[in-house]
């Protein structure tokens, strides 16, 4: 199986690359559209602002032909700022008011975390280190082919300032708490976002790569 790691020249690509090699996944680098076109599975990684990554992946082509390979079946994996893109549109790297367009893959949008929590408490912003991820309850047969393995409540490691806001409920099956709770991992039929980095994540991290794999295998 053939999957390609989309290039848009926002860096931490050789690591979600190894990552997918270490789950048996022959994992190829690339900018071309024609090889996202060709591609069994597709992994968007997450390192940029979301305004930077969609005015390069518009001009590329790549952003046109993911939606094309997703909506055709093609099992999808956003990381942190590749989550963020399977989202209508968001505001980081823009200016007040205006919003840069994403793959609309999942309804909904972008924020910048929120600093203060419920007890009026600062927080640091951005949202770096280990958290723990909880399954949300009525998701959790959604979510167990890509969790297998891993329990609920296991940390993964995080390094954010911006949040999804899905417009959909039903497209969360996990949430993780920093001023508030949000969504950290996303799923709409083939696609699949998660906010933290797996391959920065240890074990667990390498295991829900390697679940990525497997759902991708079974889907061929």
């Amino acid at each position: 199986m053939k999957a390609i790691v989309v290039d848009y020249c926002g860096g931490n690509l050789r690591s979600v690359q190894k990552c997918l090699e270490l789950a048996g996944c022959e994992a190829v680098v690339s900018k071309d559209a024609s090889d996202i076109r060709g591609a069994d599975a597709i992994v968007l990684p997450g390192v940029g602002a979301f305004a930077d990554a969609s005015r390069t992946m518009l001009a590329s082509g790549q952003m046109q032909v993911i939606r094309e390979r997703v909506s055709e079946g093609v099992p999808f994996l956003g990381i942190c700022l590749g989550m963020q893109l399977l989202f209508d549109c968001g505001d980081e790297g823009m200016p007040e008011g205006e919003l840069a367009e994403g793959l609309g893959l999942l309804s909904g949008r972008c924020r910048r975390i929120s600093s203060i929590n419920v007890e009026g408490k600062r927080l640091k912003v951005p949202h770096v280190g280990w958290n723990q991820v909880q399954i949300v309850a009525q998701q959790s047969e959604e979510i167990a082919s890509l969790f297998s393995g891993i329990a609920d409540g296991s940390n993964f490691y995080f390094t954010h300032s911006y949040q999804c806001e899905p417009a959909c409920s039903a497209d969360v099956l996990a949430t993780v708490v920093h001023a508030e709770p949000f969504a950290c991992v996303v799923r709409r039929g083939s696609a699949y976002g998660v906010q933290f980095h797996p391959e920065k994540s240890s074990q667990k991290g390498l295991m829900v790569v390697a679940n990525f794999v497997g759902i991708a295998e079974r889907s061929r």
